[in-house]
Parts: C-alpha cells; structure tokens; sequence
C-alpha cells in the first residue's frame, strides 16, 4: 500500500513577484519609440543626449506604473482569476497586497512625473500637458468609467502612447519641432507596440471572456485578431522602406512573419514567450534604425 505524500509548491520571493509584475518582457516597447526618435535626430542632425535619456527613463517608469495600476485594477474588478494561462500575477495569487500594489503605482507614476518636469527645459510649459495626458492614458488603460483594456481600445492606445507620443515628443525636445517623419515613424513603433498586445489578448482570450473584459480578440475572434498582427505588421514593415530602407524593413518582415505562424500555431501558454519575442522585434528594429542613423 502506498501512501501519497504532502508536497507544497514553493512561493516565489518578493523580489520575484515585484519583477514579474513590472513585466519586464514588455518594456522593450517603451524603449523602442524613444530609440526610434534618436535614430532620427541623429539622422537629422538634432540628437540631444540628456533629453533624450530622460524620455527613456520616463518611458520605462511610466509602463511600469500602467502595468502595476493594470494588475491592481484588474484584480479589484475581478478580471484576473488563480491559474490564469497568462503570467503570474502577483496581487491575484496573494504574493502582493492590493494596498502595496496601488502604492507602487503611485509611486512610479510620481518618479515619473518629476523625470517629465525636467524635460520643460528643452520643450517649453506645454509639456506639463503632454505629461498630464499621458498619465491619465497609463491609467485609463484599466481603470476610470471605460477602462479602454476592457473595451476593445487597448491596440489603439498602445499605438498612441507607445508609438506616436514616444517617438513625437522625443524628437520634440532634442529637435524642437516635429516633423512629419516622426509621426511616420512613431506609427509605425505603434503597429509593432499594439502586435505585442495582440499577442497578449489573443492567448487570454477564453479566460478574458470569461470575465466580461471585452478585447479586440474577445469582440472579433482570434482569426480577425491573427489578421490585425499580420496587417499591423505589414504596415509597419511599408514605412520602415520608406523612411529607412527596403533591406531593414525586409528582416523586420522575415522576423515578425515567423512569430506570426507561431501565433496562428500555438495556443495556451504556448504563446507566453511569443509575447517578449514580438516586443524584441520591435526593439531590435529600432536597433536597426539608429545603426543606419549612425
């Protein structure tokens, strides 16, 4: 006769469950636009070091701070459920408590916002503005009266806040203007920034349906939310050869395409390191584009 015995799955540290909430396989696509717009300063003859940096610093703390407030938000509301197929989060299983979660968000978005003061130096009292809008839009991707995540909204805010905004306003305070190939080249960071949400929505679909949260691929199926990945990605890959050339834009291609079988291919947590190899796509294009720059 054999008996069974009592194994215990071992709690993730702290420190763990505070990176994982940062979602750091993310954060490449807020590095990417404000790489994106140095590439073209540089090319343009406008590159200013410091500014330039600290839009980066900006753009990272204020993803972490829309990721912490998104894992925060969802919990209260019930969005997110034990054993979901997508990461871990750590407020839902009981690593982090609701109180420290919402406190880290705050937080973050404070740094963040003393970071976006210092930038009026370069681009004028108007940005207290810019900076105003985009916190309200790292918050309203989950919370407020329509949380744009729940909604169907989220792919065109990420093209927004991590594709146009970034990549404008970066140039913005190293070049003082914003022409129109920044605007070219920040949709095209937004494309690639909202394949790396579809991706995201396309694995969570079941469960997101579940819980009322109504994506892009909860509203039109994963087929149609498949096809938006190849078109955001074919879109992307026509401004690339238009305002860099045919050969970045051609690996960017070979590159996304696979990702893009993989994803009509896979399902489940299959699709998890899917997630970080679409977002290094877009980083690693944005390499590119400041290595032609140079």
């Amino acid at each position: 006769m054999t008996t069974a015995s009592n194994t215990s799955v071992a709690k993730p540290s702290k420190l763990k469950c505070w990176i994982e909430a940062m979602r750091l396989r993310t954060l490449p696509v807020s590095a990417a636009g404000v790489i994106a717009a140095v590439a073209l300063a540089i090319k343009h003859e406008a590159f200013k070091p410091l500014p330039a940096l600290i839009c980066l610093l900006f753009a990272l703390l204020a993803q972490i701070a829309s990721n912490f407030a998104n894992e925060y938000f969802d919990f209260r509301d019930g969005l997110d459920r034990k054993g979901r197929v997508g990461p871990r989060r750590g407020v839902t299983e009981g690593d982090i408590t609701p109180r420290a979660m919402l406190r880290a968000t705050i937080a973050t978005l404070s740094v963040a916002a003393l970071l976006g003061l210092s930038l009026i130096f370069w681009g004028g009292w108007w940005l207290i503005a810019a900076g105003v809008v985009i916190m309200i839009g790292a918050l309203a991707y989950s919370t407020g009266p329509y949380p744009l995540s729940r909604h169907g909204w989220g792919e065109v805010a990420v093209v927004a806040f991590f594709g146009l905004v970034p990549v404008t306003l970066t140039y913005y305070v190293q070049a003082g203007a914003i022409p129109s190939s920044a605007w070219f080249n920040g949709l095209a960071m937004g494309l690639m920034g909202a394949n790396v949400l579809i991706v995201n929505n396309y694995r969570d679909a079941d469960d997101d349906a579940a819980v009322g949260k109504r994506t892009i691929a909860v509203i039109f199926g994963r087929y149609a939310a498949s096809r938006l990945y190849l078109v955001n990605g074919i879109a992307a890959a026509i401004i690339l050869a238009y305002e860099w050339s045919w050969f970045l834009a051609l690996l960017y291609i070979a590159a996304y395409m696979t990702q893009w079988r993989y994803l009509c291919s896979h399902s489940g947590t299959e699709l998890n390191p899917a997630l970080g190899r679409t977002a290094m796509i877009m980083f690693l294009a944005s390499l590119l584009m400041l290595v032609s720059a140079l």
